[in-house]
């Protein structure tokens, strides 16, 4: 039964408990009747907020990515007077982060992934949530002097993406990067797109 937080509302409360559910049992285990359990609520109470499974998926979606934001945006990491040191610094410790104490919000990331390409619906969705993350990153490649942001950007997300899915769920789960070697990571990718000066050597 999960045990509600000072200050967290019902929506969020089912909806995290859809995310559990997601992380332990897959998208089959996803119901509502299993939220209502796993929220420790009583029978009807999703149903009643998410009346279809699509609203469902969508509240899940929505509750992850305010989470992933938590983990990965702290402030200031994405402000455009960020210094090369600083901002590989910012990134490494964020994915560093995400990595070792959130694996469970991963494997719902690939859940809700999966799901999306046998549902447009939910695909378009999920795609409009995840612009809170590439936008201020095209933003800040392009305030770092890149000579094509879209696609620096698209590069970016790509490698770190690959490697949270290994780590998380591929052949390398259990050779998870230190947060040295991920500054180190970052350092040599924004070198290669935006300059030496991104190197940090």
């Amino acid at each position: 039964m999960a045990t509600r937080a000072t200050g967290t509302s019902r929506a969020d409360l089912i909806a995290d408990a859809a995310l559990a559910l997601l992380a332990e049992r897959g998208m089959r285990g996803l119901t509502h009747r299993a939220v209502d359990e796993r929220a420790g609520l009583p029978q009807g109470s999703t149903s009643n907020y998410a009346r279809t499974r699509q609203a469902l998926l969508e509240a899940a979606v929505r509750r992850l990515a305010e989470r992933e934001a938590r983990v990965l945006a702290p402030a200031g990491l994405l402000a455009p007077a960020t210094g090369p040191r600083e901002l590989v610094a910012g990134l490494a410790s964020a994915l560093h982060r995400y990595l070792t104490r959130h694996p469970e919000l991963l494997v719902c990331r690939y859940e809700l992934a999966l799901e999306a390409t046998r549902r447009p619906e939910l695909r378009e969705f999920f795609d409009m949530t995840g612009r809170q993350f590439r936008e201020p990153l095209m933003a800040l490649m392009t305030a770092a002097g890149s000579t094509a942001p879209e696609r620096h950007t698209l590069s970016l997300v790509a490698w770190c993406e690959g490697l949270m899915f290994s780590c998380a769920a591929g052949s390398f789960s259990r050779s998870v990067p230190s947060e040295e070697e991920l500054r180190t990571d970052f350092a040599e990718l924004l070198s290669g797109m935006l300059g030496p000066r991104w190197g940090l050597h």
